[in-house]
């Protein structure tokens, strides 16, 4: 159990996302953790790191993704790409200059920027060049016109989770949401899943984000559960924030997770520490494929000799997707949004996923439980988007 939670969060603009899958054009499947071959073609790509802020997070992100980049770009074979590297400091004034300056000089597409106001800065800088931004971000509220997320979104989750619940039972759903800009996004994707799923909201409850906020709410919100009849509570806290209280009060206020399932909304195995909290046993949430991030992260070792930061694969996923659109970038004209929102959609070390015409994507994710402080998968992320699972 945390002791303390954080007062307040980082806004929703600069959540990063920490997984992504690596792509291949036309539905066509190599080998996990290999780019694709490519059907010819040649592409300048400008890829934009947070390196340059001074900070060392950003340093480190922006080295993982440029060899994840490199990586991908060694795997691919009969395609060129120009990989010319940005450092924007993190900064969306920095970005939206560096995106101008990248399309000045020839760039076909953009990858990242990292945080979600760049990528939104940039976008808007080069709305009039046709050229797309590929950003590492699962923030869907920058997505749109020339702006793409490769991140695993809320909606994505959301779907996925319910749609599992309703199968397995579980479709009478109270959400229990932070107080705050992340829970309040994250409560309308849950709303929206559970009603695509065919289920129902039989209530919507929350705290303010602060430790006493979660120790006053809890006995309400199990007051809520029984007298609604919830067969499921859709949680929006995560790890690093109210989780791991909020998980062990509505348990010590008399929860029975017996009858009453509780289904996460972000990832409950990062960091592995919280395996070992009693609150979250039995719980579901969604992850990428797990296999096929295993051999991702030991490929990148492999070549680098150190594990991957998590986003790293999306750096990876966006050259091998260019990789394998790039014979369609003819005469330096940049990759259009009809390439890059194929129906078809992609698969790679995270499974499949497309993007979408509103600069959101969709994708396969696997839902998992833990049990006995281990990782367990209940159900296997799709391979197809005509299977369970979409």
């Amino acid at each position: 159990m945390l002791s303390v939670i954080r007062r307040a969060r980082k806004s929703l603009g600069r959540f990063c996302v920490g997984l992504g899958a690596l792509v291949l054009s036309a539905c066509v499947a190599t080998g996990p953790g290999t780019a694709p071959p490519g059907k010819g073609g040649s592409v300048q790509v400008a890829l934009l790191v947070p390196s340059g802020s001074g900070q060392s997070q950003d340093e480190l992100f922006g080295a993982n993704l440029e060899n994840a980049a490199r990586l991908a770009m060694n795997d691919l074979s009969g395609v060129n790409i120009d990989l010319r590297v940005y450092k924007t400091g993190g900064s969306p004034a920095q970005a939206a200059a560096l995106a101008k300056q990248a399309v000045d000089e020839g760039a076909q597409v953009i990858l990242g920027p990292f945080y979600s106001e760049e990528a939104n800065a940039a976008g808007v800088a080069v709305a009039n060049s046709g050229v797309n931004v590929l950003a590492f971000s699962n923030n869907a509220a920058i997505a749109g016109g020339n702006v793409f997320v490769l991140g695993q979104t809320f909606e994505s989750t959301a779907r996925r989770l319910a749609g599992y619940a309703v199968r397995n039972g579980k479709s009478k759903v109270l959400i229990v949401h932070d107080r705050n800009v992340a829970g309040e996004v994250g409560k309308s994707a849950i709303e929206r899943g559970v009603a695509s799923a065919g289920g129902s909201v039989v209530g919507v409850t929350s705290y303010e984000f602060s430790q006493n906020g979660i120790m006053q709410a809890a006995p309400g919100i199990v007051s809520t559960a029984r007298s609604s009849g919830a067969t499921a509570l859709f949680l929006t806290a995560d790890t690093a924030g109210a989780l791991p209280l909020l998980s062990q009060l509505l348990v010590d206020n008399g929860i029975d997770k017996a009858t009453t399932q509780f289904i996460g909304l972000t990832r409950w195995d990062i960091p592995p520490a919280t395996l070992a909290l009693p609150g979250v046993q039995g719980g579901w949430f969604a992850m990428p494929d797990p296999g096929l991030q295993a051999q991702f992260r030991d490929r990148y070792a492999g070549a680098y000799g150190s594990q991957p930061v998590p986003v790293a694969g999306l750096a990876y996923d966006g050259i091998a997707a260019i990789g394998a659109l790039a014979n369609r970038a003819k005469g330096g004209a940049p990759l259009s949004k009809g390439d890059l929102t194929q129906s078809a959609g992609f698969a790679g070390v995270s499974g499949i996923f497309r993007l979408l015409p509103n600069g959101t994507n969709e994708r396969g994710l696997a839902v998992a439980t833990i049990r006995a402080n281990q990782v367990v998968v209940v159900e296997a992320a799709p391979r197809s988007f005509g299977g369970a699972g979409f």
